[in-house]
């Protein structure tokens, strides 16, 4: 199933009638530092694309960056927005729309999240190898979109950037995400709760993207930046600077790892 998408690239601003990429990127809390590692690029804010709406969360600078990592073209969202700012599902997942109608066919989503996992320490990065949409929503609401999830996050993307992390040496976990709506944490019962069904990690983000770019058909890989321990298990309280700082951080190894996977994927990039 692949539904219509809402955005043509003739509606776009002039600057990205001309860019074209396979791959699309989105930028959780703290990790918009990822595009200075890109060249070439061309930079356009959000409020210059019509319909796409603008993040007022700290760590979104709303804007859509077009560069070349490793050689290869992508597209970049720095930031994204949210079901807690008040943005209905289909808003939330315009940045998707907007890549596809750019011809993005692999799109990578990041986000900030705490870890339930011992094995998993905050920052450090974990692959999603599939999600819990415990939001209440879907952007496929309005009809019967019966749309099949069971590889919701590719498994060939997966080995790709599995291979890559390994070859540059950078640890990558894998597991489950769970997404609630936020804006507040957990409670530690909550986070119990979570443990129970299976989660590694949870955030507030991601889910519904995912659910819209396999709904027009892109394959989907995400990942966590596991930024603290989850509300209970340390007994320290959360702390969103804390978010950001620890992705600032970590945001060189994610870098590593997909700069090797791309240029890997796309031999002439390389050389």
């Amino acid at each position: 199933m692949h539904l219509p998408n809402d955005f043509t690239r003739e509606q776009l601003p002039c600057p990205l009638n001309d860019f074209s990429s396979a791959w699309g990127l989105v930028l959780g809390s703290g990790l918009g530092s990822f595009v200075d590692g890109l060249t070439d690029t061309t930079i356009v804010h959000f409020v210059a694309i019509p319909g796409l709406p603008v993040s007022k969360v700290p760590g979104h600078s709303g804007r859509l960056v077009c560069g070349k990592l490793g050689g290869v073209p992508v597209v970049v969202l720095q930031g994204r927005v949210h079901l807690y700012e008040g943005h209905e599902p289909r808003a939330v997942t315009a940045g998707v729309r907007l890549m596809a109608a750019m011809g993005v066919k692999q799109v990578v989503l990041t986000n900030a999240a705490g870890t339930l996992n011992s094995a998993f320490p905050p920052g450090q990065w974990m692959m999603l190898s599939d999600h819990l949409n415990l939001t209440g929503k879907s952007p496929l609401t309005g009809g019967p979109h019966f749309l099949d999830l069971t590889e919701a996050y590719s498994s060939r993307l997966r080995s790709q950037f599995r291979a890559a992390a390994s070859l540059i040496g950078i640890p990558l976990h894998e597991g489950v995400y769970a997404g609630l709506p936020g804006p507040q944490y957990e409670t530690p019962a909550e986070v119990r709760m979570l443990a129970h069904l299976g989660a590694d990690a949870v955030g507030m983000s991601t889910v519904l993207e995912t659910i819209q770019a396999r709904a027009l058909g892109l394959e989907v890989a995400a990942f966590s930046c596991l930024t603290n321990w989850a509300a209970g298990i340390t007994g320290e309280k959360l702390d969103h600077n804390e978010v950001m700082d620890t992705g600032r951080h970590a945001a060189e190894a994610l870098i590593a790892i997909l700069q090797s996977a791309l240029t890997s994927s796309n031999p002439s990039a390389a050389q």
